[in-house]
């Protein structure tokens, strides 16, 4: 008996313990500091960034974030979750960066741009492609919150 509730305890944690993730702030997120680059590519400087110890720690993990829904393209290709709602976002000069996360949904979610959710992935940290967000949730799941 003591051993199957042994067994049972053992199972539980790490389950438990596999399936946990972290839910972070946009305070996490802003532990980052940004250096202009030359890009070769584009031909122009980009922010690069350096990513401070607090979010190194989160990388490859399973966290979460709370904040605007954006369909960036509008045609459902490109999917970012933000600090701030698409009117004062990165993209229109109100934010920096690291305010903006870049989303790959395990499917097609059904949100609409400025609904406010709660996304969950794992979380992959970019320095170099400059043709993708410095975060990105990779498998992301997501839940509406309004």
């Amino acid at each position: 008996m003591r051993k199957s509730f042994l067994i049972v305890l053992f199972v539980t944690f790490v389950c438990t313990f596999t399936m946990a993730q972290e839910q972070l702030t946009w305070a996490d997120f802003a532990d980052v500091d940004f250096v202009p680059e030359y890009n070769e590519k584009y031909d122009v400087d980009f922010l690069m960034p350096t990513f401070g110890k607090r979010i190194m720690f989160f990388r490859g993990k399973r966290v979460s974030i709370r904040g605007y829904f954006l369909d960036i393209a509008g045609n459902g290709e490109i999917f970012l979750v933000s600090q701030n709602p698409m009117a004062s976002c990165f993209f229109c000069g109100a934010a920096g960066p690291e305010t903006i996360i870049e989303v790959n949904f395990k499917e097609h979610p059904p949100f609409r741009t400025d609904q406010i959710v709660t996304v969950t992935g794992v979380l992959e940290l970019n320095r170099n492609d400059v043709d993708h967000c410095n975060y990105i949730l990779k498998g992301a799941t997501g839940k509406l919150v309004n």
